[in-house]
């Protein structure tokens, strides 16, 4: 299920400064997940940022395998932007039964965002995840790149997932 978008409606001023994340993104080569408990693998993902007017961005993240494009992963969720401020925040619901809270400062077209709260299904799979951070960065070739990193019960915060993607559709 994809958040609605009206994307008819003016971008709320308060999102301005985040204007560059809006439209479809797809990975232009696939993106690299590795971590000290899980084999290493390949994903290609749709990010995809909408507004409706509101003081918030909608996302969805949609990650597939590389070789056999069966789905993976999946993100979704709201962006919001403290008024007067660089400080951003992200709030995330993944179909693993995470859900998190994430928030950071934007810096010209990068974000840094760490998890300030995160919660999850009674029955989610050991180790738990802990700690997350996120960068986010529009590069000047005008690409998107992402870079997560998590921490474990078990392990300290060490990177998780990187990848680029072009822009495929701008909303505005």
């Amino acid at each position: 299920m994809a958040c609605p978008s009206n994307n008819t409606e003016d971008l709320n001023p308060a999102l301005l400064p985040l204007d560059w994340l809006l439209g479809t993104w797809e990975s232009d080569e696939p993106g690299e997940g590795c971590f000290t408990t899980i084999k290493p693998f390949r994903y290609t993902e749709t990010l995809t940022f909408s507004h409706v007017g509101q003081p918030v961005i909608n996302f969805t993240f949609n990650a597939f395998h590389a070789e056999n494009k069966k789905p993976l992963h999946r993100e979704c969720g709201f962006i919001r932007m403290q008024p007067g401020s660089n400080r951003v925040a992200f709030m995330i619901a993944q179909n693993s039964g995470l859900v998190e809270i994430e928030e950071g400062e934007l810096t010209g077209q990068q974000l840094n965002l760490q998890s300030q709260a995160l919660a999850r299904v009674s029955f989610a799979r050991e180790p738990h995840v802990q700690k997350v951070s996120r960068v986010i960065q529009l590069r000047p070739d005008g690409r998107l790149e992402q870079t997560v990193s998590m921490a474990t019960d078990n392990e300290p915060l060490m990177q998780h997932l990187h990848i680029t993607y072009r822009r495929q559709a701008s909303f505005t």
